[in-house]
This record gives C-alpha cells, sequence and structure tokens, in this order.
C-alpha cells in the first residue's frame, strides 16, 4: 500500500506542474485549441470541436520529454 500512496502523490505533483504549465502557456498567448488543423464544426443547433493539431503537438512535446527524462536516468 505505501507504493501505491507514493504513486498517488507523485501522480498528483505532476497534475499540479502540468497544470502549471498550461496555465502559463495561456497567459503567454500560445493558441492551443485555436490552431490551424483544429476542427470546429458550427450547424444550425449543434457545435462540433476536435483540437486534432493541438493534440498532436501535445503529443509530440510530451514524447520528447518523457524520451529525455528516460535518457537522463541511464
Amino acid at each position: 500500500m505505501a507504493e501505491m500512496g507514493r504513486l498517488l502523490v507523485i501522480l498528483g505533483v505532476a497534475l499540479v506542474v502540468i497544470g502549471g504549465i498550461v496555465m502559463l502557456l495561456g497567459r503567454a498567448g500560445l493558441p492551443l485549441g485555436r490552431l490551424p488543423g483544429d476542427v470546429l464544426y458550427r450547424g444550425k443547433n449543434t457545435t462540433f470541436y476536435f483540437p486534432l493539431a493541438s493534440c498532436i503537438l501535445i503529443s509530440v512535446v510530451l514524447s520528447i520529454v518523457l524520451f529525455l527524462i528516460g535518457r537522463l536516468k541511464r
């Protein structure tokens, strides 16, 4: 149970750090969610939004960060 508690604390700290980074990027003017390639369809009574380009950008950045963390652990 101690390992599970430790894992939950680490995940909580990681979420706080990620949340802080997202807040700072929002204030810096990075248009996440409004990039070219994000799909927005506004119909008469419906709206569909899928941030495709934003998801790809976040995925690439996280992949690079996790790769670098893995290389540093060796």
